[in-house]
């Protein structure tokens, strides 16, 4: 008997040596990772609208007016907050502790049309349509 709980503590103080310090980034440690998801939502018609700096000449690369989705993430070490399309992976942030954005990439942000001006086109468009049905 003495032997079996010799041998039992024997390999628990040899196991217990396998354990990782806490806080290295193992899947036990409280912090996993710096970037924290803060919600996801559709792109809406104005996300199309906002004017990309750098925008890449490839004419096969995504642009925003292609993203479906819009991602919000916290960066968890400078608190900066930032909205990516999914496709495009064009993000705008804020963080006012940080160096500052592209001009193009501040609140508040330069748009190609606002959303009345694109309302107002829609309205127009729906009307020619009428008119031209109409002999």
């Amino acid at each position: 008997m003495r032997l079996l709980v010799i041998g039992a503590m024997a390999a628990v103080s040899l196991l217990s040596a396998c354990a990782k310090p806490a806080g290295d980034g193992s899947a036990g440690s409280p912090r996993h990772g710096r970037y924290v998801g803060v919600g996801i939502y559709p792109a809406g018609q104005m996300w199309s609208q906002v004017v990309v700096s750098n925008a890449p000449k490839d004419a096969t690369a995504s642009r925003t007016s292609d993203d479906e989705q819009i991602i919000v993430v916290v960066d968890s070490a400078t608190g900066e907050l930032r909205q990516c399309g999914n496709l495009s992976g064009y993000c705008v942030g804020m963080n006012p502790w940080a160096k500052p954005l592209a001009p193009s990439q501040v609140a508040p942000a330069p748009l190609v049309k606002h959303a009345d001006q694109l309302g107002q086109d829609a309205a127009a468009a729906k009307t020619k349509v009428t008119i031209a049905a109409h002999p």
